[in-house]
């Protein structure tokens, strides 16, 4: 089962368990970067809804921040990217 929806207005389900769609994704001029905002990113581009290259121009990120953001919720979830948490999961 796949969580992209097609249609006119193809979403997919975001991390909060909420469809994704261009209009509900962050703002592109989001300068407070909580968790859910970076996982919600990294779900529209992993479901399609943006290219990597949209998300970077979108949102002002080079393609290694972006990477480091799909890296830590790989590795640890949506807690990964929380920035107060990042000393525990990189000791």
């Amino acid at each position: 089962m796949s969580d992209v929806q097609t249609g006119p207005n193809p979403s997919i389900i975001g991390p909060s368990g909420r469809p994704l769609s261009l209009d509900s994704l962050p703002p592109p001029d989001t300068r407070r970067w909580v968790a859910r905002r970076k996982a919600e990113v990294v779900a529209a581009v992993r479901g399609g809804l943006l290219s990597l290259e949209e998300a970077c121009a979108r949102y002002n990120l080079t393609p290694e921040e972006y990477s480091s953001w799909e890296r830590a919720i790989d590795r640890h979830g949506l807690n990964g990217l929380r920035v107060t948490r990042l000393q525990e999961f990189r000791g």
